[in-house]
């Protein structure tokens, strides 16, 4: 049996072909069109904006940054405490003719408030050429003394200050003062038993016995018995009292709570005492009931000395916001 081939006519079929070829062609024309639009686009748009900036940096250069009208004039430093103002400038390390709107205002307040004495700092623009500081400082309320291991070799006694907060801060150098120093910065109260290890300069105290004896401090300044008796020394190596020593050479052990009670106790004991000429040699507080007491003649002057004025306790002001 034979089988016959219908014979095809290519050129009939050739039609379809070159039509989807052609439409092919035609979207990869489309979509090349297309990319190189988007691309034209985007690179416009970045170049705009880059040429925008660009603009808007010199002509803040030209106006504000590097403007000789707001060039620095004065630094005004004002302060509440014993640091003299040109110390106060010279950390501060502005240098006069700087520009004032190019000035790093939180440069300037942090590098103040590393100095262990300034506990906070306000700096402000005035335009046209003056820059303000306002600075808060920290007023010691008590000393200790602590041995520190020379880096040649032998061992030196430090004193450093604390202040209510418990910041503690070596004292203030004579050379950066505006004034000598006060007798009540002087007779600081000396607390005994702190190790180095519990007092870093620059740091905060966080041990409780440390910061019961400052909470002692501050209630003991605003008690009425700081009109009549001293500090003089408080140590805190006894587990759970503090031993206070004051200016008549009396002992009194306090308890860790409930200061003002004990103070007002105190207080009464010591007008009783001083009623038949007796002065307070060793006072236990730190009981609720049969307080013992020991007591010694008291040697009373006719033309007594005045007693030295209760520094305040002031607790720093929060820090304000540059301008």
């Amino acid at each position: 049996m034979m089988f016959f081939r219908k014979s095809r006519n290519r050129r009939l079929g050739g039609g379809a072909v070159l039509d989807v070829k052609l439409r092919s062609d035609q979207a990869r024309a489309q979509r090349a069109r297309l990319a190189a639009i988007g691309l034209g686009v985007t690179f416009a748009t970045v170049f705009c904006v880059f040429l925008l900036w660009r603009t808007g940096e010199w002509v803040m250069n030209r106006l504000i940054y590097e403007n000789d009208a707001f060039a620095l004039q004065t630094v005004a430093v004002e302060t509440d405490g014993v640091l003299a103002p040109d110390q106060i400038r010279r950390w501060a390390a502005v240098k006069p003719g700087a520009n004032l709107m190019a000035l790093d205002l939180h440069r300037v307040r942090r590098d103040l408030e590393l100095v262990p004495v300034i506990a906070a700092v306000a700096v402000e623009r005035v335009l046209p050429h003056t820059l303000s500081i306002r600075v808060t400082e920290r007023v010691p309320v008590a000393q200790v003394n602590l041995s520190r291991v020379r880096p040649g070799g032998g061992i030196d006694t430090v004193t450093l200050h604390l202040d209510a907060e418990g910041w503690v801060m070596p004292p203030v150098d004579p050379r950066e003062r505006a004034g000598p120093a006060t007798a009540g910065e002087a007779d600081l109260p000396l607390l005994v038993g702190v190790s180095p290890a519990e007092a870093p300069i620059g740091r905060r105290v966080e041990a409780p016995r440390v910061r019961a004896a400052l909470d002692m401090l501050a209630a003991f300044h605003e008690s009425p018995l700081a009109a009549v008796v001293d500090l003089r020394r408080v140590d805190v190596s006894a587990p759970g009292v503090l031993v206070v020593t004051t200016d008549q050479g009396g002992t009194v052990t306090l308890g860790l709570q409930e200061f003002d009670r004990q103070f007002l106790r105190w207080r009464e004991i010591h007008e009783r005492g001083l009623r038949h000429g007796r002065l307070v040699a060793a006072l236990d507080l730190a009981v609720t009931n049969n307080i013992p007491a020991r007591w010694m003649e008291a040697n009373l002057d006719p033309n007594p000395a005045p007693r030295k004025p209760v520094r305040p306790v002031r607790k720093p002001a929060p820090t304000r916001r540059n301008a």
